[in-house]
């Protein structure tokens, strides 16, 4: 599989459109603030990884994308609209065109894999029923699940098979940019390997923007072309491998060069380094 830090060196030369852009973004509840002022750009067809510590904000920032968390002060453009100003209407062909992938999948227990999938398309789409299990079944297929799988119900999958159903889920629609929250929680080690190769073959085979919160160092390594990691309620450092192992800030240099991420160090290794922070 290619390295992260190799396809960063590809994607430099190509043209840096930015599909999402926040801005000096505040969030807070009640007196607690968690975001602020944080600004980020995720750039048209790489793979961001979004690290951070436990609780710092990172989950909050996605929902804040998302909509389902207001923000207090800043602003969020996504795929050239700004969020704030977009009509419902404008709002409605964004939605169409992006997907996500909650932590635990947040697939429906009382709906089968194939009903899971086609949720999006009877939210947005009119299409008759033949048509929806046949675009159900290509995203099946795509994932890497067997067809048989589409009759089953969430509780009768695995961990892995939740995940997979559920990012067929959010490439219902094709969309441009498709966020993961924690894709590889709760899986082994071979099963977290799999899915980082799926997310990017999928990136280069349907062109996607990845925005992927992880706490995963192997999917940081093998599958990010960026990191941005979140500190002190605002973005850190943003960069490849290279310029986390560069950087000096406390929680960077024992996250990248702890004795969990020795691998990381030692691939690193031979590349180009980058800015420090």
């Amino acid at each position: 599989m290619v390295m992260a830090s190799e396809r960063q060196e590809q994607a430099v030369t190509a043209q840096r459109d930015v599909v999402l852009s926040v801005r000096d973004v505040t969030v807070g509840f009640g007196d607690t603030i968690v975001l602020d002022h944080l600004s980020l750009d995720v750039y048209r067809g790489e793979i961001l990884g979004f690290v951070g510590a436990s609780g710092a904000g990172k989950s909050v920032l996605l929902r804040t994308v998302l909509g389902l968390i207001r923000k207090r002060a800043g602003t969020i453009r996504l795929l050239d609209q700004d969020l704030d100003e977009a009509s419902d209407a404008q709002r409605m062909q964004i939605d169409m065109r992006q997907g996500v992938l909650f932590q635990h999948g947040a697939l429906f227990s009382a709906l089968t894999v194939l009903e899971n999938i086609q949720v999006p398309m009877r939210e947005y789409l009119d299409l008759p029923r033949p048509l929806m299990d046949e675009l159900a079944y290509l995203k099946i297929e795509l994932v890497g699940l067997p067809r048989d799988a589409a009759q089953k119900f969430p509780s009768e999958l695995s961990g892995g098979m939740i995940k997979r159903a559920a990012l067929a889920r959010a490439l219902a629609l094709d969309p441009d940019i498709v966020f993961l929250d924690e894709p590889t929680s709760g899986l082994d080690p071979i099963g977290a390997a799999d899915f980082d190769e799926l997310v990017a073959k999928l990136r280069d085979t349907m062109g996607l923007t990845v925005y992927m919160v992880t706490h995963d160092l192997d999917s940081l390594l093998t599958a990010c072309d960026r990191i941005a990691v979140l500190g002190n309620k605002r973005v850190l450092v943003q960069g490849t491998v290279e310029d986390m192992l560069e950087c000096d800030d406390p929680w960077v240099k024992a996250y990248f060069r702890g004795k969990r991420a020795r691998h990381i160090d030692r691939a690193a290794r031979g590349h180009t380094k980058g800015d420090n922070c």
